[in-house]
Parts: C-alpha cells; sequence; structure tokens
C-alpha cells in the first residue's frame, strides 16, 4: 500500500511539474503573435458582448463560436481585456451582453 501511494505521488508530482512548463510557454507564445493583435481589433465591443453571450448559453460550442468569428480563445479574452481598458467600450460590452443573454 505504501509503495502504491509513493508512486502516486511521484506521478502527480510529474505531472504537475509537466504541465506547468507547457502552459506557460503555450499562455506566452499567443500573446506575442502579430495576428492575436490584428484579430481584437476586427471585433467591436457589442460584437465581443454578444458572442461573450453566446458562448456563456452554449458553452460546449464554445470553440465553434470562436472560430467562425475567426478568433482563438486567447484572442478572445485578450480582446476582452483590451475592452475593459475603458470605460465607454466597457459599457458598451455590458450593454450588448445582457441584450444577447
Amino acid at each position: 500500500m505504501r509503495k502504491i501511494s509513493i508512486a502516486i505521488a511521484t506521478l502527480a508530482l510529474l505531472l504537475a511539474l509537466g504541465c506547468k512548463k507547457t502552459s506557460t510557454t503555450s499562455y506566452n507564445a499567443p500573446s506575442n503573435s502579430p495576428a492575436v493583435s490584428q484579430a481584437t481589433t476586427n471585433l467591436s465591443p457589442e460584437d465581443l458582448g454578444t458572442l461573450g453571450a453566446e458562448i456563456k448559453k452554449h458553452p460546449k460550442d464554445a470553440q465553434k463560436l470562436l472560430s467562425e468569428k475567426g478568433l482563438t480563445e486567447q484572442q478572445f479574452e485578450q480582446a476582452v481585456r483590451k475592452v475593459s481598458e475603458s470605460p465607454e467600450e466597457s459599457k458598451r460590452y455590458a450593454e450588448a451582453y445582457k441584450k444577447a443573454s
């Protein structure tokens, strides 16, 4: 029993270390890409709000909804963050989100 516990703990530690390296690399890579910046400027705050509401309604179809707009999850997140920097754009996003909900 003790050997099994040690083996499981070792496996969990290796997986945690492996995932940490992978997630850091994959998270930083898209944000440095010029395509990310370009994609974020193509959608208005209203479009992003409507898309966010649709994703909330149908979370299983999130990838499909994003790909229809030509976005990845990271691009969508970056676009929403950019909108949130401006109070006026945030208000427009929120209104579109509520209207689409």
